[in-house]
């Protein structure tokens, strides 16, 4: 698992579509919206928001980007697009992502991460829940897919690993 930067546009945007495909249901943009995207976009992706990839010998098997928060989302940052290849669920990958941000808390804004997982996603609502967010409010519509809701998580870095 490691950062990535501008110049790995094009990994980022072959596993963020493949994201898109194989689980259209958790998120809130689509493949046909992004597929369609330049080079140009996916580079100033990049350099807008802290890209994190999580590679196996098969290849890149995980995704999630980090945003600094300029709302108030009860957090210091924002986890978004989290993403995980079928065959390589449950193996600790969220994990290892979330200690990531954990060791750059010192150092970056990331003390308290938050997010946004669609209501009937129950799966990720789990595996967010065991590596340590809470709910916090009540369900908040979408505005990206009218008609749907999407509960807001937080999680604390912890002092001493999660």
């Amino acid at each position: 698992m490691a950062p990535v930067g501008p110049d790995d546009w094009e990994r980022m945007r072959l596993i963020r579509l493949d994201s898109l495909k194989e689980n259209p249901e958790a998120f809130g943009a689509t493949f046909e919206s992004e597929s369609t995207r330049p080079e140009r976009y996916w580079r100033a992706r990049l350099s807008k928001s802290d890209f994190l990839l999580a590679t196996d010998a098969s290849g890149d098997i995980g995704i999630m980007f980090v945003d600094q928060v300029d709302e108030d989302f009860a957090s210091s940052c924002w986890i978004r697009g989290c993403w995980v290849r079928p065959e390589s669920r449950g193996i600790g990958i969220m994990r290892a992502f979330l200690e990531y941000v954990d060791s750059q808390a010192p150092v970056r804004p990331w003390g308290v991460q938050g997010l946004g997982v669609w209501v009937d996603n129950f799966s990720a609502i789990t595996a967010y829940q065991n590596i340590g967010f809470v709910n916090i409010d009540e369900a908040q519509p979408s505005t990206s897919q009218p008609g749907k809701f999407y509960q807001r998580m937080i999680r604390t870095t912890p002092v001493a690993g999660i």
